[in-house]
């Protein structure tokens, strides 16, 4: 279940009460009707991106609920899937920040494979219903994954994007790792999101962490 690197920080809460009421609750919903993502995906941005590779965080609220569209990691879709709305407007920020093209798929792997780590704060959501998962246990689960982050002694990029996001300040050592807070990409949002030239704060954090920079360009798979 657990990816082998990150079974050293994260196995106790699997331990808990609480992970075993919260797996219990998932398992009846499935039961009862579609959930996204399948279960061999729930934990796949902890295994696309090991503990000891993270160097930037993306944190984002709950998988998306249409079929076929979420896979694991926040904001991204499969291929073949149509780039929803929020990703859009990343891209057209990462597009007028960095120069990058506006790619023709949605699925972030290629950000994951350089230690983005693509973070849900709830892993799991009901078909058609946004935010049916929410308050059931991820969030505890989630909050544990932030932290052990966190504590390490090499240094990360927590992207906050939202005021959902920008609650979990707190769990983060700011002395140690650097911060970039903004708007969420959502349409709701957008006029605050698109001109805040994210990629940018994050690529020189990067680079005063010492680590090698993000290659933020996704190839076009048409």
């Amino acid at each position: 279940m657990l990816p082998e690197s990150w079974r050293p920080v994260l196995g106790e809460e699997l331990d808990q009460p609480y992970f075993a009421e919260l797996m219990d609750f998932v398992e009846r919903e499935r039961a009862a009707g579609p959930v996204y993502p399948p279960r061999d995906e729930v934990f796949a941005a902890l295994r696309a991106t090991p503990y000891d590779r993270v160097k930037v965080l993306v944190l984002g609220q709950d998988p998306y609920h249409g079929e076929g569209q979420g896979h694991g990691l926040c904001f991204s879709v499969r291929p073949g899937v149509r780039i929803p709305p929020s990703l859009r407007n990343i891209y057209k920020e990462l597009r007028d920040d960095l120069g990058h093209p506006v790619p023709d798929n949605g699925y972030l792997m290629p950000w994951a494979d350089q230690g983005v780590l693509l973070l849900n704060a709830v892993l799991t959501v009901r078909g058609g219903e946004a935010n049916s998962h929410k308050g059931k246990g991820w969030e505890r689960f989630t909050d544990a994954v932030i932290r052990a982050v966190a504590a390490r002694t090499d240094p990360a990029v927590f992207v906050l994007w939202g005021n959902y996001a920008r609650k979990k300040l707190p769990l983060i050592d700011t002395g140690r790792h650097a911060v970039v807070e903004g708007a969420h990409p959502s349409p709701l949002s957008a006029k605050k999101f698109l001109g805040s030239r994210p990629f940018s704060q994050i690529d020189k954090a990067v680079a005063d962490h010492g680590h090698t920079p993000v290659d933020w360009r996704i190839p076009n798979l048409g």
